[in-house]
């Protein structure tokens, strides 16, 4: 086990960070981390044997479903409800370069 946090040891890091912490802050951050080590070694201290390694808690599932071709809205349909089109394409303003 780990010795326990100091005050010094937070001064240490936050110098080291070139952060200015004051007297307040140094005595809440030391509680802060000092709970924050102590859960750290709580995790360390349990017997893992036998489990198993995991890179996620749940089973994952692709919820994607197969590409599948089908019939779908041909392009002059889509184009006949367009506002503007141009060489079978839709015409939008240009929005760089020109003015309106």
């Amino acid at each position: 086990m780990a010795p326990p946090l100091g005050r010094d040891d937070v001064a240490k890091v936050a110098k080291l960070a070139r952060l200015t912490l004051s007297e307040a802050e140094l005595d809440l951050f030391t509680e802060q981390l000092s709970q924050v080590l102590e859960h750290a070694n709580d995790i360390a201290a349990l017997n893992l044997e036998g489990v198993v390694a995991t890179a996620h808690p749940f089973g994952l599932i692709n919820v994607v479903r197969d590409d599948e071709l089908r019939p779908s809205i041909s392009r002059d349909a889509v184009l006949a409800m367009a506002p503007d089109t141009e060489d079978g394409r839709f015409a939008v303003p240009r929005i760089i370069g020109e003015a309106p």
